[in-house]
């Protein structure tokens, strides 16, 4: 048996691996560690409740004794590291919080994972779960981030996420710590808390309310099914190479305003109304400061080396997505 550690796995992508994990492979024993702040909630777990190879805790990554004592009670051999305030206009207004949580919790757990593998490496694993902001922006007309891109964050969330990939890697380096690294583009989908941009504009386009869009709303995402994220990373926990990193991407590109007249589209078309009845509440406001122009992931290494590939079509998940934000409204 296998004692595998999730941090952050009562919120949104954490609870997708968590799922995965609980049922491909009942032999493993799950560790679910989470601080369930206002984006994580046991909801999310529902999908597990019962499952006898699976134990919930509640606790902060940023805890020394917590984590120390799970690594000691549990006998962790893996971990998989999702735990992360991840909303960039909460780290302008709170940078410190961003810092704390993201680079000192992540140090946290690679200390704990340092002493209590020191000398038994074999067979144990680090997965970081970071993010492709940490490599700044692209123009408009063409590039593509790939896992040699440089790093130049933009804002406090992907400058801590970035500080924490280098300490990953510093850990790996120094101490020989297994580790692997997976940077995303961003997910959608079931469960995601309604901050972020695809949830937060199904919910306003049900309530009929205004839908804030940034500048002209030309910044352009890499959109990527929250499902085909947690098969990645069970791909590169398991198959990764030791010190790797690997870039998931779902090679669907859509600028923001072109995504919200989709969703609206879908929204208006689940819920009777007639086509483009929610185009109105399209609100123009002052752009974020600091916001990157682009994002585009390339996830050659990722197919070629390990043979992942993103399954669900944009359209299906999409529609998938707002049939679940209607029913759990």
């Amino acid at each position: 048996m296998r004692n595998i550690l999730i941090t952050g796995g009562a919120g949104f992508i954490g609870s997708h691996v968590v799922e995965l994990f609980v049922r491909k492979y009942p032999e493993y024993r799950i560790i679910t560690l989470d601080k369930l702040t206002y984006a994580g909630s046991l909801d999310n777990l529902k999908c597990v409740e019962g499952a006898s190879n699976h134990l919930f805790i509640n606790g902060d990554i940023t805890d020394r004794k917590v984590v120390e004592a799970i690594f000691a009670e549990h006998n962790i051999d893996g971990v998989i590291h999702l735990a992360a305030e991840s909303h960039v206009d909460r780290s302008i207004d709170a940078p410190m919080h961003f810092a704390v949580n993201n680079i000192l919790g992540t140090i946290t757990l690679l200390e704990a994972a340092r002493k209590a593998w020191a000398g038994a490496e074999e067979g144990k694993r680090f997965h970081h779960v970071s993010t492709d902001e940490v490599y700044g922006a692209l123009p408009l007309d063409g590039g593509i981030f790939t896992e040699e891109s440089r790093y130049e964050p933009h804002s406090p969330y992907s400058a801590s996420k970035a500080s924490s990939d280098h300490f990953v890697r510093a850990y790996h380096d120094t101490y020989s710590l297994p580790t692997v690294i997976t940077n995303c583009s961003n997910n959608y989908g079931e469960r995601q808390y309604p901050e972020k941009l695809i949830p937060l504009f199904i919910n306003n386009i049900i309530e009929r309310k205004p839908l804030p869009v940034y500048g002209k709303g030309l910044n352009v995402r890499d959109w990527l099914y929250v499902g085909d994220h947690a098969r990645a990373i069970d791909t590169v926990f398991h198959h990764g190479r030791n010190g790797g990193t690997y870039n998931v991407g779902g090679s669907n590109e859509w600028s923001n305003i072109e995504l919200i007249k989709r969703v609206i589209a879908i929204v208006d078309r689940e819920l009777g109304r007639s086509e483009g009845e929610s185009m109105s509440l399209i609100h123009y406001v002052t752009d974020r400061a600091g916001h990157d122009l682009r994002y585009a992931i390339d996830s050659q290494l990722l197919q070629s080396e390990l043979g992942w590939r993103p399954e669900m079509n944009f359209d299906d998940g999409l529609l998938q997505t707002v049939r679940w934000y209607i029913k759990q409204r």
